[in-house]
């Protein structure tokens, strides 16, 4: 049998994933995670009914040998009381996210030369646009909600001008993009609520079908109609994989890049000597994206399943067995990074997990990577002296997804307006 016993003296709940559930747990939860590291990196949960790996070595051997293919059958919703969600388990299947070769290698060729990093590199100067027209509409102010104003709009028109769609619909499919991620980001899920996001859900596949076909007769530059265009050794992408796997690209990358500014920020804000460090030396951007990617991962854990018998940290894993990759753990184990509850913006040989690795190593990772650097180079260089308003920010409550609700910040709107005057804008 595997094993499966806590160490002896421990309470199991105590050591469970549940404990995301708890607010102060969820606003700052590496402790809890340097916990479970150092008392069992292999750890079965059986809350969760799942191994919890929150080592590095670990987390790397099951991203690149383990399966992605866990999207719930119909009878196993129905037997968790959530059938209402079946018709995105159907979705699900269609996703990049939970496939394994040969469908994942065929699907992924096909949608790579859309986010190519030179492809992706043509849309820095929207990017600026977007980000300094965010600022001019704040800048008088002296205050505004960092995540309300400008870390949630800003990916959002950035990706509907990448994706060809229409940056006005951008609020509303910011909307349904953040219903989506809840499916993924909660152990529990509120039937009530359950209804409204599947609603909104399909309001998002329907939208995006109506593009696919608009843009098959009217092709437009971006995603979708480049997407639709490739063709790949005879082969191309059918409607359904088309829609599922746009829906997945707004969705994450949406998440991905708003929780990148947001938490990214708050982490400088927290820390004044840094703040000013990145603010003053605008030249260790790229280093410093990757740095708040692992020091902060917006994406907390993923899942895979056994494809074997296998013994993983010395663990008797069985073919089949669940297991929860907490990245954010992975990416603090000092096996790893030297001193990794330091916020270092210039740390070298930072391979975080963050974006995940091997063959499903993040498709929009050139994408997340030129935003945030565009995003924090526009406001250290605007609102150069930008300070917190709070000192208790409200995390989302989403155990997965890791990202502030709202961040209140004040600056100086004379300085936030000269630097606009005086041409003080990246580019």
């Amino acid at each position: 049998m595997t094993e499966r016993r806590p160490p002896s003296k421990q309470n199991p709940r105590e050591y469970s994933l549940f404990q995301l559930s708890k607010a102060e747990t969820l606003a700052d939860p590496y402790p809890f995670y340097q916990r479970l590291r150092e008392q069992e990196p292999v750890r079965w949960d059986p809350f969760m009914h799942s191994w919890v790996i929150t080592s590095y070595a670990e987390t790397v051997t099951v991203l690149s040998k383990y399966k992605a293919d866990r999207a719930p059958t119909p009878e196993q919703l129905n037997n968790m009381g959530l059938s209402v969600l079946s018709p995105y388990a159907a979705l699900m299947k269609k996703q990049l996210l939970f496939m394994d070769p040969p469908t994942h290698t065929r699907l992924r060729s096909l949608c790579a030369a859309a986010f190519a990093p030179k492809r992706v590199e043509l849309f820095r100067q929207a990017s600026v646009k977007i980000a300094n027209d965010l600022i001019d509409h704040v800048q008088e102010q002296g205050s505004m909600d960092l995540i309300k104003d400008f870390a949630g709009p800003f990916p959002s028109i950035l990706l509907a001008v990448l994706m060809g769609l229409p940056v006005a619909d951008h609020e509303q499919i910011k909307q349904w993009a953040s219903d989506f991620v809840e499916l993924l980001g909660n152990f529990e899920h509120d039937l009530d609520r359950m209804k409204h996001i599947v609603a909104s859900v399909e309001q998002l596949r329907v939208y995006i079908s109506e593009k696919v076909t608009e843009q098959r007769s009217e092709p437009c530059e971006g995603v979708i109609s480049t997407l639709l265009s490739t063709v790949i050794d005879g082969s191309m992408l059918n409607d359904e994989e088309m829609i599922a796997n746009s829906m997945l690209f707004i969705a994450g990358g949406l998440e991905e890049m708003t929780n990148l500014i947001g938490s990214g920020m708050l982490s400088l804000l927290r820390r004044p000597e840094t703040f000013a460090q990145l603010r003053d030396h605008p030249e260790i951007l790229p280093s410093a994206i990757e740095e708040l990617m692992r020091f902060e991962a917006p994406t907390q854990y993923t899942g895979r399943i056994a494809p074997e018998d296998a013994v993983l940290g010395g663990k008797a894993i069985r073919k089949g067995d669940s297991l929860i990759t907490v990245l954010a753990a992975a990416n603090r184990d000092p096996a790893r990074f030297p001193d990794p509850d330091r916020l270092d913006l210039t740390r070298s040989d930072n391979r975080h997990v963050s974006f995940g690795w091997a063959s499903h190593y993040c498709i929009g990772a050139p994408l997340t990577r030129l935003a945030g650097q565009i995003a924090f180079a526009t406001l250290l260089g605007r609102l150069p002296d930008m300070q917190l308003m709070t000192t208790d920010p409200i995390w989302r409550g989403m155990a997965a997804m890791r990202g502030v609700n709202s961040l209140q910040i004040k600056f100086q709107a004379q300085a936030a307006v000269a630097a606009r005057e005086g041409g003080q804008i990246v580019d």
